[in-house]
């Protein structure tokens, strides 16, 4: 069988090109609806280029097509997750949970340090869980729903529990990411994450103060009269107790006991549809078609929250779409969007046009501080490119892996750097499956959110700076030095 030919720099150029045109194009036309429909259709677009590019150096449409199936392949245990957690949102805004830590969310926070407690509360549970997706579509669901009614910038709210949430994945023992970057690099685990506190803890540190500062020069005094008409339609329209957060602690003890995030998010759902039938049987009542009979009206209601979320009507139109969303079919558009950008990523891999850019990036890369610059560089671009975080970590950790070796750099330097440079950075794009995520949760566009996601933007430039300044870089033996007689 013919071998195929090494891509070109102009190959690798082209689908790159036509995927950035094109994205570009769908935001300027589509606006914030650019992830509805537009984006998919434009990585369809670049993953044909790139194959045309794979058939014109000597791959068949059969190895191509298997790459595709395999890049869907990587995507369905977080389009399970991504499913389960539409339900998730639906039967803990009919069981009242959402609701309920909204309701004490405006009685415990202060407006002057909310984007701050936030982004601390965010970083607390998902280092606890070791999710920055849980966390996402429930700790920071109900912060935006606080931030409404303390009348604060939900989109500076949506950075705030970005920021907190990857603090907090980063540095948990439990999270995949945080696993897998040492596996990679082949670091120690407890050892990477030790590494890692350098960079990431001064940079938890500087997003804090900024929100601090955002946060208590913000003018919220015309608003806080709204407090109290939440407060009032949250109580007439749903059982508050503390008792409805049961949901969120059974979860949250299900992933501290490291349940995988499918199953747990399921129980979780399951347990708020349990919850509703027994604690918000009047909301129910008043939604359901009696003449089919109270309990099967409260079946077919609490079934059909699963696929397609939950809606109320209180008379006042931001409520109603505070309180109302979740299910399955509002994830499909996410759905849609990971597979394409996946494909892509799959084919832009398997025929080497990624590695055309790494290789010449070793070219110039002469210094340590440019090493490391470059494989900041290089995640980042993968994240746009191949659009999934489990990529923009594998791929360059092994591309750069053993020039790491030869130049005498230990491996937490390397594993430390794909964090840096890859999991943080995966939320700010938005057709990335990290971003397409949190949009579908936070229902915020990425690129709103992403220029107050102050720690995921301070993280891999304080990484650069370290580099360059030398500080925290740890060094072996460099591979195949002579040895000393």
């Amino acid at each position: 069988m013919k071998q195929p030919k090494q891509p070109s720099y102009l190959d690798a150029f082209i689908p790159i090109t036509v995927l950035v045109c094109l994205l570009g194009a769908a935001v300027y036309l589509y606006g914030d609806n650019s992830s509805s429909g537009p984006n998919q259709i434009a990585l369809l677009f670049a993953t044909f280029t790139a194959a045309l590019v794979g058939l014109k150096n000597g791959y068949t449409w059969k190895t191509l097509e298997d790459a595709m199936i395999k890049g869907i392949t990587l995507s369905l245990g977080a389009i399970l997750i991504l499913l389960m957690v539409g339900a998730l949102i639906g039967t803990w805004l009919l069981s009242g949970t959402v609701p309920t830590l909204i309701y004490y969310g405006l009685q415990i926070i202060s407006p002057s340090w909310f984007y701050a407690a936030s982004c601390m509360i965010c970083g607390i549970v998902a280092m606890s869980i070791g999710s920055s997706w849980t966390t996402a579509a429930t700790i920071g669901v109900a912060l935006l729903g606080v931030a409404t009614g303390l009348g604060l910038d939900p989109v500076v709210t949506a950075g705030a529990v970005i920021s907190g949430a990857y603090f907090g994945d980063k540095l948990s023992p439990l999270s995949e990411t945080t696993n897998l970057a040492p596996a990679v690099a082949g670091s120690d685990l407890f050892e990477h994450i030790q590494h890692m506190l350098w960079t990431t803890v001064p940079s938890f540190v500087i997003a804090l103060i900024i929100f601090t500062f955002m946060g208590f020069s913000a003018d919220v005094s015309s608003d806080i009269g709204r407090i109290e008409e939440i407060v009032t339609i949250l109580k007439s329209n749903f059982n508050i107790n503390p008792v409805m957060l049961a949901p969120l602690l059974i979860l949250l003890i299900l992933a501290f006991k490291k349940m995988p995030a499918f199953p747990a998010i399921s129980i979780g759902a399951v347990v708020g549809a349990v919850w509703a039938m027994l604690f918000q049987g009047d909301l129910i009542q008043s939604q359901i078609d009696a003449s089919q009979g109270q309990l099967v009206g409260y079946f077919k209601l609490v079934w059909a929250t699963f696929y397609e979320g939950f809606s109320i009507t209180t008379g006042d139109g931001k409520m109603d779409d505070l309180l109302s969303g979740g299910g399955m079919s509002n994830m499909l558009t996410t759905t849609w969007l990971v597979m394409t950008a996946l494909m892509f990523g799959a084919i832009m891999e398997k025929t080497g046009l990624l590695e055309v850019f790494v290789r010449s990036i070793l070219k110039v890369a002469k210094s340590t501080g440019s090493l490391i610059a470059s494989t900041v560089a290089t995640c980042i671009g993968t994240n746009v490119v191949a659009a999934d975080q489990y990529i923009a970590i594998v791929v360059p950790g092994r591309m750069f892996k053993e020039e790491y070796e030869k130049r005498g750099l230990k491996p937490v330097n390397l594993s430390r750097t794909l964090e840096d440079g890859g999991t943080i950075t995966s939320p700010l794009i938005p057709w990335n499956t990290c971003g397409a995520y949190m949009q579908s949760v936070l229902l915020i566009n990425p690129l709103d959110y992403a220029m107050y996601a102050f720690f995921n933007l301070i993280n891999p430039v304080l990484a650069v700076i370290y580099a360059y300044l030398g500080i925290k870089i740890l060094r072996i033996k460099p591979k195949n030095m002579p040895q000393q007689v």
